[in-house]
């Protein structure tokens, strides 16, 4: 058996029984409860302000998946990636100030609504078809595989059954209404794990003797943000040019993450929400990627298996107990993500597709059905892509991450940026980028990282630099379109009246961006 299992005492496998007791009577309590109000409780009804779009964006964007990933990459590289926090910061300011105010003004609730709104219902039908892929993959697959790497570290199972058993807990939970439970102490959780984050690099700073033996004890370039163009990992012209194509798709143009924003009391709130999470950033070097590059100093012998870098501090550092609690916060977070993952899946398969396309007269039943029968599909999916993903080879955790999310971005970024900055952007370029663009995407991350995979094909240049030719490919092609388009359908939705951006805003925007200068400029003197 593993190491991390045997570090694990009776102690902790009873706290791990009792918290997920306790989850599934809470989750049986509320959904009760549940019954006897109104559903329609659960929307937000534009009552958002902006400590809780922060939170709520920032937990959809945070997880446990975060915690394990950032730890295996600080482990292996360093503070690398800490530009894919901090350079975030330029593509939050361009939802704020751009996206934001347009979504806002067009009354929207969802982003396929959003561009069937400006070229009309075959370009919203695309797009829900591809939030369907994205949600399957880069949230539900994806959580599912960070959650099968967990699991499997802990018990020592192989990839499926670490997968399969957290499928059959997500699905026992949603069948006791544990999601709405999950829901209620999220943000319990989420402080607890930023807790323990703490916790965990303030024991290994006292372990080790303090940041000067930790500075001795690592290379010197693990402290630079910014890498030579030669460096084997994290050159800075990947990040530079490939970062911001993932950057765009994610938190501009991604359901989960423009939520918060559009459920906004007013624009203020949904702008100073996306500022607030700008300034939770700053924080990723303590929380995620310090323990890693602790682990390097403190357990150099994992080598290679820098994925087991999180919890092998946890088993190491933490007393009997705590690594149950531990455990358990992080199955429950990930169960929570799987779920409403499924539950985004099957929404937008039953209302976007099967309602609107298949079966416009469906009854409430059949919809139920549907939805029902979407979530298993889904499942099944899931597990099937997780297992693709544990294939890979000669990559981390991180690495992963970003190398699926890089080819599920480039057709949405080209299209939501032609669609806001150039009003020449004719229908006939979005759904071709839409579909044939996320077609040709798509097929070059499959051979990228399955058929001619990059560890055993050299010749590849990075991930992010892929992401970004892509891009440039895609962007090209779609300005030619449109320029040739013959019977030009052009952009048909009316924004004179999107709202002003307030001087408090610019101001927290401004002085949230000279933190982030000051800390480049920090961590590039070596």
């Amino acid at each position: 058996m593993n190491s991390i299992y045997d570090k694990l005492t009776t102690l902790d496998f009873v706290i791990v029984a009792g918290y997920l007791v306790a989850l599934l009577v809470i989750g049986y309590v509320v959904s009760m409860k549940q019954r006897k109000k109104n559903e329609t409780l659960f929307l937000a009804g534009n009552s958002l302000n902006w400590y809780s779009i922060g939170f709520n964006m920032w937990g959809t964007n945070v997880g446990p998946s975060s915690l394990l990933a950032f730890a295996s990459i600080g482990y292996a590289t360093g503070i690398v990636a800490g530009n894919f926090e901090w350079y975030a910061f330029v593509f939050l300011l361009l939802l704020a100030m751009v996206f934001a105010p347009r979504y806002i003004a067009s009354k929207v609730s969802t982003m396929p609504e959003y561009m069937g709104k400006r070229y009309g219902d075959s370009t919203q039908n695309i797009l829900a078809w591809y939030a369907l892929v994205k949600i399957l993959v880069s949230w539900l697959s994806l959580g599912l595989f960070s959650g099968g790497v967990l699991v499997r570290q802990i018990l020592g199972i192989p990839m499926w059954q670490s997968v399969t058993v957290l499928v059959i807990f997500s699905g026992i939970f949603t069948f006791a209404g544990g999601l709405k439970a999950i829901a209620k102490v999220n943000v319990f959780q989420m402080i607890l794990l930023i807790v323990v984050s703490l916790t965990l690099s303030y024991l290994g700073l006292q372990k080790l003797g303090g940041i000067d033996v930790l500075i001795a004890k690592t290379p010197s370039n693990f402290w630079n943000l910014v890498q030579p163009a030669n460096d084997a990992h994290y050159p800075w012209p990947a990040i530079l040019l490939g970062y911001p194509v993932a950057a765009v798709a994610f938190f501009c143009t991604d359901q989960s993450m423009v939520q918060s924003v559009l459920g906004a009391k007013n624009l203020e709130q949904g702008q100073l929400g996306v500022n607030f999470i700008g300034w939770l950033k700053v924080m990723a070097l303590p929380l995620f990627i310090l323990p890693g590059i602790l682990c390097y100093a403190l357990y150099p012998e994992l080598g290679k298996n820098s994925d087991l870098a999180y919890m092998t501090m946890v088993t190491n550092l933490f007393p009997s107990g705590m690594n149950g609690l531990v455990i358990c916060v992080m199955i429950a977070v990930l169960v929570g993500t799987i779920g409403s993952s499924l539950n985004a899946l099957s929404t937008v398969f039953t209302n976007d597709i099967y309602v609107k396309k298949i079966n416009p007269t469906a009854t409430i039943k059949d919809q139920i059905k549907i939805g029902r029968l979407t979530i298993a599909a889904g499942c099944v999916f899931a597990i099937l892509i997780a297992v693709a993903i544990d294939n890979i080879k000669g990559q981390n955790l991180f690495n992963i991450f970003q190398a699926v999310l890089g080819f599920l971005a480039p057709s949405l970024s080209v299209v939501f940026l032609l669609s806001v900055f150039w009003k020449r952007t004719t229908k006939k370029a979005v759904n071709a980028t839409l579909s044939w663009g996320s077609a040709f995407s798509l097929l070059v991350g499959v051979l990228y990282l399955w058929i001619f995979p990059a560890d055993k094909y050299p010749v590849w240049p990075h991930f992010l630099l892929i992401s970004f030719y892509i891009f440039a490919v895609l962007m090209i092609s779609a300005v030619i379109i449109s320029l040739t388009d013959k019977n030009p359908e052009v952009n048909v939705s009316d924004e004179t009246d999107i709202p002003k951006t307030s001087k408090n805003v610019k101001l927290l925007f401004g002085l949230l961006g000279l933190v982030i200068l000051a800390l480049y400029l920090v961590f590039n003197g070596n």
